[in-house]
């Protein structure tokens, strides 16, 4: 097993096998949220920039080309 440790390109991640939490109901929580700001606070090395990561990956793949 390959830990992502300092991994914060969510594609790259998944291109290089390794390890990775599914946290793809963050996704939903935003959707559903609503809210014109989202605010996450978390300690630091918790993962913000690998889920902004897979946050622009899916909005971007959602986008016509």
């Amino acid at each position: 097993m390959k830990l992502p440790v300092g991994l914060s390109d969510f594609k790259k991640l998944i291109k290089g096998g390794y390890i990775f939490a599914d946290k793809t109901h963050l996704i939903r929580d935003i959707i559903d949220d609503g809210a014109d700001i989202i605010l996450i606070t978390r300690p630091r090395r918790f993962g913000k920039t690998l889920n902004l990561s897979m946050l622009y990956y899916f909005f971007d793949h959602l986008q016509p080309k």
